[in-house]
This record gives structure tokens, C-alpha cells and sequence, in this order.
């Protein structure tokens, strides 16, 4: 349950971060209480958020997001950064093994970055508000902990193709750990540093025949594209320069679980290492010691 698998796991780390109630699902009279955890003695460093569970029913983006919090987090938040995690964006979707919330929207089609009351579900608006009680800006990096599985196409695209009342098409599920990255600010520098990362951990999705991953075309190795604002995508909630989003397949043959949940630590490690040696860009670069001469 989330109470046993994150509310009790985020209560045994309360002497290392400080754990925050941040809002309140509730849908057909049943509540959850929304959790983060960020670091102590949050100082106007730069600013990094993780989130997991968006989709709910994508496990490891949970699991990878509290083991972070027990393994490595606090080591990086030393070498001078804050860091915010949100392990569980969507408990409801989480205890019912769903991609979509109550309402049958899907939580990640529903955020306005800097704008809660255009949210279009709880779990977005909850989320926006949190990273506004944080500062709007100054935002360095954001990874967003997804998985493609095999129900997404065997029960998800089915079932929104019937919701929208469009004709179902199917698609094809790649076999191994990829990433989207934002269209309107790729940074396939960052992107390729991620995916070398992971690929220590877990095996990289090749593109299929036609040169795409689940429809987009493939930019490097194990990288696609979306645009997050316009499809309201929790990968664009802040103003960060580094984000993006990964996709590990649980339903592979050639992965455990616990590879999966290493793979999701891996790509947040691989991108504060990435963060941490980047030094000429914006809101981080004074914060580093470094900037452009």
C-alpha cells in the first residue's frame, strides 16, 4: 500500500531530510496525504527536483525515487545543492494500479507550470503549488521517474483511444531504458551523459526499424523528444536548463525489478554529476563558482 511502501519509509528518514505534507488527494470520500522530501538547511543553492509516480502504476519511478533518498541524496545535497524529491505524485493511481487518476485524466497531461489553478488534475496542481512554495525560479535540474510497460498498450491506449473516441492503433513497446527530453530545450549533452549512466545498470532501447522510439524519432542513442509544455508534461513544472524525463521497461526479459529501480537512481545520480560539472549556464552558475569569463 503507499501508506506501507512511502509514507513509512519517508517517516524513517525524517532525521536526514525534512519530510513535508505538501497537499491532499481525495477522491470518493478516500484521502492521501502527499509527502516530499527535501534537503536540510535549504540555502538558495541550486535547485533540483525528482519526482516519481506520476503515473502511478510505474513502480520503480517510486521505488528508484525513496532509495535515492536512502542511498546517495544527502551525499549530493553536501556538494552543495537542494534537492527536492516527490516520490509519489499519485498515491490513488499508485494503490490501484492505474495510469490515469479517479477522474480518468492522465496526471501527466495536466501541468501549467507556475499556474496550480490551470492544472488539470490534483496531482498536478498539488505538485505546481509545492514547487512554487520553493521559488519559481533557480531551478537547475529535473528528472521525472517514468516506465514504459506492456499494459500500455494492451489495456492504456485502448482504453484512451475509446475515452477520445478515436480508432485504436497499436504501437509498439521498446525493450530497454530510454529517456525523452524536452523539445524546446534538448540538451543532448545531458541527455547522452544520463544514458552512459544507465547503461552501466541496464540495457538502452535501440530504436525500431524506422528509427523511432514509441513514434518519435530517435535524436541520439536511447533519446527522443516531446514538447512538455504543450502537452503538459511533468518534466516541464520548473524553469530548470537540465530535465528529463526516463522510461525504463519493466516487462523486459533481459531485467529484474531491482535493476529497474537502479536504473531510476542511476539517472538521477548521472544528472547531478552532470549538474555538478556543468559551470557556464544560469541560475547554478554563481552557486558553483563558475560562470562564463
Amino acid at each position: 500500500s503507499y501508506d506501507d511502501d512511502v509514507v513509512k519509509v519517508l517517516d524513517s528518514l525524517r532525521d536526514e531530510y525534512d519530510i513535508i505534507e505538501y497537499g491532499t488527494l481525495t477522491y470518493d470520500g478516500v484521502s492521501h496525504t502527499l509527502y516530499a522530501a527535501k534537503s536540510k538547511d535549504w540555502n538558495n543553492r541550486p535547485k533540483v527536483l525528482v519526482t516519481g509516480g506520476v503515473h502511478g502504476y510505474e513502480t520503480s519511478g517510486v521505488h528508484g525515487a525513496l532509495r535515492l533518498l536512502q542511498t546517495k541524496c544527502k551525499d549530493y545535497a553536501e556538494r552543495g545543492l537542494d534537492i527536492l524529491v516527490a516520490p509519489c505524485v499519485s498515491p490513488w493511481g499508485y494503490e490501484h494500479i492505474q495510469r490515469w487518476n479517479y477522474d480518468a485524466v492522465d496526471p501527466n497531461r495536466s501541468f501549467k507550470r507556475n499556474d496550480p489553478e490551470a492544472c488539470g488534475s490534483q496531482e498536478a496542481r498539488a505538485l505546481v503549488n509545492l514547487v512554487r512554495e520553493h521559488g519559481s525560479d533557480g531551478w537547475a535540474c529535473h528528472v521525472d521517474l517514468h516506465e514504459t510497460t506492456d499494459t500500455d498498450e494492451s489495456e492504456f491506449q485502448p482504453a484512451k483511444a475509446a475515452r477520445d473516441g478515436d480508432v485504436y492503433v497499436q504501437g509498439t513497446i521498446p525493450d530497454g531504458f530510454y529517456l525523452c527530453g524536452d523539445e524546446r530545450n534538448p540538451r543532448l549533452e545531458f541527455q547522452r551523459a544520463v544514458i552512459k549512466g544507465v547503461s552501466d545498470v541496464t540495457h538502452i532501447a535501440p530504436a525500431d526499424p524506422d528509427g523511432t522510439i514509441i513514434g518519435s524519432p530517435v535524436v541520439c542513442d536511447g533519446v527522443i523528444l516531446y514538447d512538455y509544455s504543450a502537452l503538459g508534461l511533468c518534466g516541464g513544472v520548473t524553469d530548470a536548463p537540465l530535465t528529463t524525463t526516463t522510461e525504463v521497461y519493466p516487462d523486459s526479459a533481459k531485467a529484474t525489478d531491482e535493476e529497474c529501480n537502479k536504473a531510476q537512481v542511476e539517472s538521477v545520480l548521472s544528472a547531478l554529476d552532470f549538474l555538478l560539472a556543468e559551470r557556464s549556464w544560469g541560475p547554478a552558475a554563481k552557486a558553483l563558482g563558475g560562470g562564463m569569463p
